[in-house]
């Protein structure tokens, strides 16, 4: 019950994340937003270590892990957050989606892991196809679309880069440690980021735009990685792949209902389009499997 309980609250998690993003920079700024959730979501970390006892490890590779992770996490969120301005919360999820696209993709490279092959190209191809659609949809509603697709896919770039390092450090650490020194590394960044482009403390901060940045930085930032590490360590990795095709269309149907977000047939075929390619591709081994079983009935 406690497992099923934690799968269900990541996926509400990830699924109400982007439109929190956007209404944490509602009269404040992008900078201000994903700043103050960074500095709130280290302190949230760090007061759970010690409350539970925990160290933050400081071995060589625990370093390395915190670095990047926490390098990876900044950029991924400076661009998503600057993204944000130029698109519907729910296209933020949909096009982050193909994540394990270009971690797959990463991990062939870095980790030597397994190639492309047909159901792969084909997979690139639909998510590809879906993303066209959607950017053409979009610059019928706003001429700058193409800014926001571009960041995201930016911050889908920085993310599955910094995940596949992780990966590939393979360091022996503690959940709390490794979501407490990544935030601390993306805070002290995001402080320089905040100091170099000199950007001054708003004198009013919407309501909610405050609720929204203190739910970003404890259930988004803290509780969200705790219980997703929870869930991967627990289920086999096809089912917690399954967390990235269904976040999408709850965040779609969040934007639409809570935000007014327009959703057209355009855009449901397209999300479909993107959804399918990260079926093919996560899914590929089961798919091929179950062709060849078919093939000697």
């Amino acid at each position: 019950m406690q497992l099923i309980t934690a799968y269900i609250t990541v996926i509400l998690i990830w699924s109400t994340t982007p439109l929190a993003i956007q209404w944490s920079s509602e009269s404040v700024g992008y900078l201000f937003g994903i700043c103050s959730r960074f500095l709130l979501g280290a302190f949230f970390a760090l007061s759970l270590i010690m409350i539970l006892g925990k160290k933050l490890t400081m071995e060589k590779k625990a370093i390395q892990t915190y670095l990047a992770s926490g390098l990876g996490i900044t950029f991924a969120m400076l661009s998503v957050y600057w993204a944000a301005q130029y698109i519907p919360s729910g296209w933020v999820s949909m096009i982050f989606g193909i994540t394990p696209i270009i971690t797959g993709l990463f991990a062939m490279k870095l980790l030597g892991e397994r190639g492309l092959n047909l159901f792969r190209l084909i997979a690139i191809a639909l998510s590809m196809i879906g993303l066209y659609i959607m950017l053409d949809t979009g610059l019928q509603y706003n001429s700058n679309t193409y800014l926001g697709v571009i960041g995201i896919l930016s911050s889908a770039l920085f993310y599955s880069l910094s995940m596949v390092l992780v990966k590939k450090i393979n360091a022996d650490i503690d959940t709390y440690a490794t979501v407490a020194g990544t935030m601390l590394v993306s805070c002290s960044m995001l402080t320089l980021v905040w100091i170099v482009f000199g950007t001054s403390v708003p004198t009013d901060i919407p309501i909610r735009a405050g609720l929204s940045i203190f739910y970003l930085a404890l259930v988004g930032s803290v509780l969200g990685f705790l219980l997703f590490y929870y869930v991967l360590k627990r289920v086999e990795a096809m089912r917690v792949s399954l967390i990235t095709l269904v976040t999408p269309i709850f965040a779609l149907l969040i934007g639409n209902i809570i935000n007014n977000e327009p959703l057209s047939w355009n855009i449901i075929f397209s999300c479909t389009l993107i959804l399918s390619g990260l079926l093919f591709f996560e899914f590929e081994g089961a798919i091929r499997h179950i062709k060849i079983i078919n093939t000697k009935d």
